[in-house]
């Protein structure tokens, strides 16, 4: 049975983190792949930035290009309407019945399991793995893998803040995604 890791985010911009986490948790779970799945209207998050889903299209495809096991997933981009990963897992079972999906998520994240949709659910159709994240704790009560993987404390949302000032995002992205980024001049770059 193939086994696929999915690692759901805005990637507004994707960063050396998101790729970390992903080489980290292929290597360590032996995963076929790891597959980047953009969201298209987060539940739990506003929209801050001038990026449309093809620049965080663009933007991935670059990030990833050196690695044969790390590919995207649009199932949430081609739906309308909020993310929900229940709803998004159910497709894709339903579209691959014999892939083993496990679900890549920061500490963060594992802390608020019991916020999302239909999480009893969710957990019966996919396997929760659990990253380290700087000021968060892998406690949950469900049902998850726990991984310690390098601390690489880089957010999106960081890297969109240090544009905004100013800084330099060089090394906190990949080469053509900072080209990128400042040819398309987003972010207010």
């Amino acid at each position: 049975m193939k086994r696929v890791g999915i690692i759901g985010g805005t990637f507004d911009p994707p960063h050396i983190g998101h790729l970390i986490v992903a080489q980290e948790v292929l290597h360590a779970l032996q995963l076929d792949e790891v597959r980047f799945m953009p969201n298209h209207t987060p539940p739990h998050k506003t929209k801050n930035s001038n990026t449309t889903n093809e620049d965080r299209l663009s933007m991935l495809e670059y990030a990833m290009e050196d690695h044969l096991n790390f590919k995207i997933e649009r199932i949430e981009l081609e739906r309308n309407g909020p993310s929900y990963t229940y709803d998004t897992m159910v497709l894709l079972k339903n579209r691959e019945p014999d892939v083993d999906f496990y679900f890549i998520i920061g500490a963060d994240m594992v802390e608020q399991l019991y916020k999302w949709y239909k999480i009893d659910e969710l957990i019966k159709i996919v396997k929760f793995v659990g990253v380290h994240r700087p000021n968060y704790q892998l406690k949950t009560q469900y049902p998850i893998k726990t991984l310690e993987i390098p601390s690489v404390d880089i957010s999106s949302s960081m890297i969109r803040k240090r544009i905004e000032n100013g800084w330099p995002i060089k090394y906190y992205v990949h080469e053509k995604v900072l080209y990128y980024i400042k040819k398309k001049g987003l972010y207010g770059s």
